[in-house]
């Protein structure tokens, strides 16, 4: 593909996963298209060499694999989120009424940018759970259409709007979804197939229905609701898929709850990845102790997306290590670990840059502002293996429309298919690759 064309598949992909869920269920589809078979938890694991498998936990998060036919030494990780910024619709009965309006009950998941989600249409999706004759079931639901806003106070009943921006979550934050009556025709609106007092649950969130765009004199620059983390979790995806003839065992992972901690059955800092690891190496007919051996030998890539130099204030960023969209792979460093790079992972990923010519560029953050961290060193607490944080530079970083570069995208793709496909081993003082 072009770099438009990767671009264009990106926008695809992210206009068909506006929850968790959804991200999970589109790259399930994608992943079935190219013959891997799914495996569920809540059985054995009977894999072959040669096999092509994925599995799910909570709907939210996805592990896949594919096995060699005759594997060598252990794992090449892949880690990236589903998750992004957003509202989640709150309490068992979420209707606020005045006799005019009705409003949802809302709140803040993760650290987003709050003023950008006023005065834009908003669709809402997620999952309901649903009673049936013989217990519960999920139900992805979507609105589909711009079903919701939130409104800003007008200018003239707030002088000072535009001196300080504040806003209160439980009060100014909370969409309308019509009038009087809206509730009673809000579930039908997401496109649920059961009645209304049939649903026991709900996991639902809103997301910005602004369609992606290009922009830019060349059109440089990709506009997009959910870039953070659904670009990375898009182009390590594609590389994985595109690599042929690796020697170690490739594991492509998308982790749900990252933007609250990923303390969660189904976050990173859970025994997902673990557990998946362990249920591959046993099927193969290996032993806890060669497992060990296996991780030891491992390389994790956790990428999650950097901040691009902001033009308006570069005072903000470290004077030399900036980063800047269509310039390539982000490598993160951090000395108080909020990234998991270090020389030695560092060195692995320029060297695999250069072999597949893919550009990298270094992040590290002012030293007087601590910025953000990721995954990667959430993933290497459960499964020790050598990591690298990268990322792609983006603009607005936890806003609910953000922008990235049109080029970055297939560069992704590019590194992560050379890192699938070579033999990276280690040894006493380094590794072989």
């Amino acid at each position: 593909m072009t770099a438009k064309e990767r671009s264009l598949d990106l926008i695809s992909f992210i206009d068909k996963s506006p929850s968790p869920f959804h991200a999970v269920q589109e790259i399930s589809r994608r992943l079935e298209q190219e013959g891997f078979v799914y495996l569920p938890e809540t059985e054995a694991f009977p894999v072959v060499r040669g096999g092509k498998y994925y599995t799910k936990r909570n709907g939210s998060s996805i592990i896949a694999f594919r096995i060699p036919q005759e594997p060598k030494g252990g794992f090449q990780i892949l880690a990236s989120h589903s998750d992004s910024p957003s509202f989640k619709i709150k309490g068992e009965n979420p209707f606020l009424e005045d006799g005019n309006y009705t409003r949802l009950n809302v709140e803040r998941y993760g650290g987003m940018i709050m003023a950008p989600w006023l005065d834009r249409p908003l669709g809402i999706a997620g999952r309901v759970i649903v009673r049936t004759e013989d217990g519960v079931r999920s139900e992805l639901v979507d609105s589909e259409r711009n079903l919701t806003m939130i409104p800003n106070m007008p200018i003239h009943l707030s002088r000072k709007m535009n001196e300080s921006l504040s806003y209160d979550a439980q009060k100014d934050m909370l969409p309308v979804i019509g009038g009087p009556d809206a509730k009673e025709h809000f579930f039908e609106a997401l496109g649920c197939s059961a009645a209304k007092e049939d649903i026991l649950g709900m996991d639902l969130f809103l997301y910005n229905r602004v369609p992606a765009t290009f922009y830019g004199m060349e059109e440089e620059y990709v506009g997009s609701a959910r870039l953070d983390d659904l670009q990375c979790a898009y182009g390590t995806l594609e590389g994985f898929l595109a690599a042929e003839g690796a020697e170690k065992i490739s594991v492509y992972c998308v982790f749900d709850n990252e933007e609250v901690g990923s303390s969660t059955k189904q976050g990173a800092a859970s025994t997902f990845l673990a557990d998946t690891l362990e249920r591959i190496w046993s099927g193969l007919g290996g032993d806890s102790l060669s497992l060990k051996c296996a991780v030891a030998d491992s390389f994790l890539v956790s990428a999650d997306n950097a901040h691009a130099q902001h033009p308006a204030h570069p005072e903000n960023y470290d004077p030399s290590c900036r980063v800047y969209m269509n310039k390539g792979i982000v490598i993160k460093q951090s000395a108080n670990q909020k990234y998991t790079t270090d020389a030695m992972s560092e060195a692995v990923t320029k060297k695999i840059c250069q072999v597949a010519n893919v550009p990298y560029q270094i992040f590290a953050n002012h030293s007087n502002i601590p910025g953000g961290s990721t995954l990667g060193g959430i993933s290497t607490s459960q499964v020790s293996a050598v990591s690298v944080d990268i990322g792609l530079a983006q603009l607005a970083m936890h806003s609910p429309y953000e922008t990235a570069g049109t080029l970055d995208t297939e560069y992704l793709v590019q590194f992560i298919k050379k890192f699938c496909e070579t033999p990276l081993h280690m040894t006493e003082d380094g590794f072989t690759l």
